[in-house]
């Protein structure tokens, strides 16, 4: 029995009826030759992990633009705490784990720079309109590899494009989704009392109370409501769901819409802007595979893959290039 036959089979004797079996998959658009030693989400997940768009993730906003401390979140940290959390959740519950990595790590590879500024100003300036979800779906079909995309199998592509405001059809999808909002509330708690923004002691004790005073203790909580629950209906307990939906709106109240935290986003807003419109006029200048882009999809939708995949420093570095003035320098 080959390597991939073995865990075929593992999956079928050990993970619940609930559970997505990796030889069950509805394929991929473009039908590949089995690997004698990974399953299809196993092949999946290396795919995302390999990939340019997952690398440049480490180079792009969570919620502190461009972030001087080492300490910070970027969204590769964040990516990689939803695929923890979310591993966490399918083993206990006897889902598919490797669907669920995969799942975690492609979630946000459609990501703007400077976090959700930059996803908000190019979804006013594209007539189409731009979320960082379709977005990652995007990436992973017509962007990477050279715009050949990486032919994931549907249960990926279908929990990385559900991971915001649907439910995905599998329940491993559908853990990523709670393992997405339970790791960014925590882990930006954690960064705003780095920041000094606020401190752990200003949670309402309504919330602490049920969810714990400390980050770890906040997400045990929340990961083991669902746990709890088991598979067949994924759903937070009732009052630690409102404990959590009481806790966004603090966060939201004292931390995403503080002046301090947004101080910068206006400006990150107006280089997004400028990059975009120069891009439209010029749209010869973009690299090949978005250039090819603009002929298949259109010139909007290619300029939003150019810049979504920017990192911010290279957002940045090309809005300095395009629009800054160079000291004379003798030829």
């Amino acid at each position: 029995m080959e390597p991939r036959e073995y865990t075929e089979k593992l999956e079928k004797d050990t993970l619940c009826e609930f559970a997505c079996l990796s030889s069950q998959t509805k394929g991929r658009k473009e039908p590949i030759e089995k690997c004698r030693l990974r399953t299809e989400f196993q092949r999946d997940r290396d795919r995302i992990l390999h990939c340019n768009s997952f690398r440049r993730l480490k180079h792009k906003t969570q919620v502190f633009l461009s972030p001087a401390g080492d300490h910070y979140r970027t969204r590769l940290t964040h990516t990689l705490e939803v695929s923890q959390i979310a591993r966490t959740m399918a083993r206990a519950l006897r889902l598919n784990e490797d669907l669920t990595e995969a799942i975690a790590l492609g979630h946000d590879l459609g990501h703007t720079p400077f976090g959700h500024a930059g996803e908000r100003m190019l979804d006013k300036l594209n007539p189409n309109g731009f979320h960082h979800y379709e977005q990652s779906l995007r990436v992973v079909d017509y962007i990477e590899n050279n715009g050949e995309g990486l032919n994931l199998t549907y249960e990926v592509r279908d929990g990385i494009v559900k991971h915001t405001n649907q439910w995905a059809e599998t329940k491993e999808g559908q853990i990523v989704r709670y393992a997405d909002v339970i790791a960014y509330i925590n882990h930006d708690i954690d960064d705003s009392v780095r920041a000094g923004i606020l401190r752990e002691e200003d949670i309402p004790k309504s919330i602490t109370d049920i969810l714990g005073n400390s980050k770890s203790r906040r997400i045990t909580s929340l990961i083991s409501s669902i746990i709890n629950n088991g598979a067949e209906d994924l759903h937070m307990d009732d009052n630690v769901a409102q404990a959590y939906h009481a806790l966004h709106k603090f966060m939201f109240d004292f931390v995403y819409t503080n002046p301090k935290c947004k101080a910068e986003e206006g400006k990150a807003q107006e280089m997004i802007g400028a990059l975009y419109d120069y891009y439209i006029s010029h749209i010869e200048v973009l690299p090949q595979v978005y250039l090819s882009g603009a002929y298949k999809f259109g010139a909007d939708t290619a300029v939003c893959d150019y810049i979504a995949g920017m990192t911010d420093g290279f957002a940045v570095e090309a809005f300095k290039e395009l629009f800054i003035p160079k000291g004379w320098t003798k030829y």
